[in-house]
C-alpha cells in the first residue's frame, strides 16, 4: 500500500496495477473482517495443482471493487444524477457492496460450506428456515449488518450497512427510497454490476484467477466489455445493465472463458480430491471441526485455523490431508450423474472393500435469472436497425447443452488405486477414463 496523496491511497496490485481509494473506503478496508480475507485463500486447495494459485479473497475483492468504481464511471459518464452528492452516495455504495461481496467466506473458500451451521442461528437470521443450512453468502449478509463493520460504513459514508446488503443479496427488502432518483429506480443496475452474468466478481476473477494458475482460459477483454457497458430503463422505471452491441462477441468469449475455467482449474481432480476428504474428515463422527455461527469466533475462523486443526488430528483422513496423501481418480466421466453410471460403479467397488467416494462437481457459464431479477439487454442499434434486446436470447455461448460443465468422478485411496481402476476397465460398459485434469 504506497503513502497518501491528498487523502487518496493506492494498492499495487498484479492485475489492474494501480487500485486507488480514499480515506473514508480505508476505514473499511481496514476493518478486521475484511482483514480476514487476506487468510482465505481465493481457489481453495487449487495450489497443489497450480503451485501459484496463493491468491486471496481479499486481492480478489479489492480488485472487484476497482472494476465496479470503472464501470460505474463508464455507465454514468453523462452524470445523470440530480445532484453530485447522490453521484457520490451511488458510486460509494456500489464500490462498498463489491469489496464486501465475498466477506462471509469460509476456510479455503468453498471447500467447508458444506459444514456450515444452521441459517437460524446465525445473527440477523433467528426467524429462517430451522432445516435450511447458512452459507457463505449468509454469513456475508450478518457480517455486514450485525458487526461493527456496519457501524463503520454508517460512520463514513451517508448510507446503512443495510444498504450495501441489499446491493449483495438482491432480494433483500430496502425500507427507503435511497437508490431512488429523478423517478427511476437505480438499484436493479447497481445489483447487476455486483452480482449477474457479466458481474465485476466474475470479471476479476476470470482473470485474477488465470494469471496465478498459469492457464490462458480466463484471459478476457474486460476493459472493452466494461467500456461497452451502458443503462436502459424498463417500463416501470427501473434501471438496468445495458450492453452495447459491438462487445456482443466480447461476451460470448467471456462466457466461454469462465466453462473453460469450470473443466480446466476449477473442477481439477487434485483439488476436487482434496474437499472430498476434507468432507470425510469433518462429517466423521469422532471429528471436532466446527464453523461457529458466533461472528466474534468466525473472525478466527481461517485456512490457518483449519490447516492447525487437521495437524492436531488424530483421524488418519486428517493426516492424508496434511501429507498430501491424496485419493486417485479410479473413474471419470463428463456428465451429470443422471448421464452418468455412477451408482453402480460406486456399488461395485464397495462390494470389493474399496473406500470409494462420488463426486460431482456442476457449473454453468452463465447463471439462470431468477424470479424478479432483471435481465441485460443488448442495446439498439440504428445501423443495424435493431431495438434492445435480452442479452440471454442475443448470445450464442447461451447454450446450456454446449457451456454447461459437469464432471463425475469416483476417488479411492492412493493404495487401493490399481485395483480400483482394474475393476472399472474390466466392465462391460466404456472403458475408464484417465483424467486429463
Amino acid at each position: 500500500m504506497l503513502a497518501p496523496k491528498d487523502n487518496i491511497f493506492e494498492i499495487r496490485d498484479p492485475v489492474h496495477t494501480s487500485i486507488p481509494f480514499d480515506v473514508q473506503e480505508r476505514h473499511v478496508l481496514d476493518h478486521p473482517f475484511v482483514q480476514r480475507l487476506r487468510r482465505i485463500r481465493q481457489l481453495g486447495f487449487a495450489q497443489y495443482s497450480f503451485p501459484g494459485a496463493t491468491h486471496s479473497r481479499f486481492s480478489h475483492s479489492v480488485g472487484v471493487m476497482h472494476l465496479s468504481g470503472k464501470s460505474f464511471d463508464v455507465i454514468f459518464r453523462d452524470l445523470p444524477f440530480s445532484n453530485m452528492k447522490k453521484h457520490r452516495q451511488f458510486r460509494y455504495c456500489v464500490r462498498m457492496a463489491a469489496l464486501l461481496h465475498d466477506v462471509g467466506h469460509g476456510p479455503y473458500s468453498h471447500s467447508v460450506e458444506f459444514a456450515m451451521p444452521q441459517l437460524c442461528t446465525l445473527p440477523g437470521y433467528e426467524h429462517a428456515d430451522p432445516n435450511k443450512q447458512a452459507m457463505h453468502e449468509e454469513y456475508t449478509i450478518s457480517i455486514l449488518t450485525q458487526t461493527s463493520l456496519a457501524k463503520v460504513i454508517g460512520e463514513q459514508f451517508d448510507f446503512t450497512a443495510e444498504h450495501v446488503a441489499s446491493l449483495v443479496d438482491s432480494s433483500r427488502v430496502v425500507e427507503d427510497d435511497f437508490f431512488m432518483d429523478k423517478g427511476f429506480n437505480l438499484r436493479p443496475l447497481f445489483s447487476q454490476l455486483i452480482s449477474s452474468n457479466l458481474d465485476m466478481d466474475r470479471s476479476d476473477y476470470l482473470i485474477r484467477d488465470s494469471l496465478f494458475t498459469g492457464v490462458k482460459y480466463g484471459q478476457v477483454d474486460v476493459s472493452w466489455l466494461h467500456n461497452h457497458l451502458s443503462r436502459t430503463t424498463q417500463h416501470d422505471n427501473d434501471v438496468c445493465m445495458g450492453l452495447h452491441r459491438r462487445a456482443l462477441y466480447a461476451f460470448d468469449h467471456f462466457l466461454i472463458s469462465r466453462y473453460h475455467m469450470f473443466l480446466m482449474v476449477y473442477f481439477h481432480k487434485k483439488s476436487t480430491a482434496l474437499e472430498v476428504m476434507l468432507k470425510e474428515y469433518i462429517q466423521d463422527p469422532t471429528s471436532t471441526y466446527q464453523i461457529p455461527s458466533d461472528l466474534d469466533a468466525y473472525l478466527y475462523v481461517d485456512d490457518a485455523d483449519l490447516d492447525v486443526h487437521l495437524r492436531g488430528s488424530s483421524l488418519p483422513i486428517a493426516k492424508r490431508v496434511v501429507e498430501q496423501d491424496i485419493y486417485k481418480v479410479a473413474f471419470e466421466s463428463h456428465g451429470t450423474p443422471e448421464e452418468v453410471d455412477l451408482y453402480s460403479r460406486e456399488q461395485i467397488l464397495r462390494e470389493e472393500g474399496i473406500a470409494v467416494h462420488s463426486s460431482t462437481m456442476h457449473g454453468s457459464s452463465f447463471s439462470v435469472l431468477k424470479p424478479g431479477q432483471p435481465p441485460i439487454y443488448v442495446l439498439g442499434s440504428l445501423v443495424e436497425g435493431k431495438g434492445a434486446e435480452e442479452l440471454q436470447a442475443m448470445s450464442s455461448a447461451f447454450d446450456q447443452a454446449r457451456f454447461t460443465a459437469s464432471i463425475s468422478r469416483l476417488f479411492v485411496p492412493s493404495e487401493q488405486f490399481e485395483r480400483a481402476r482394474k475393476i472399472m476397465n474390466s466392465m462391460s460398459v466404456q472403458p475408464v477414463q484417465q483424467s486429463l485434469l
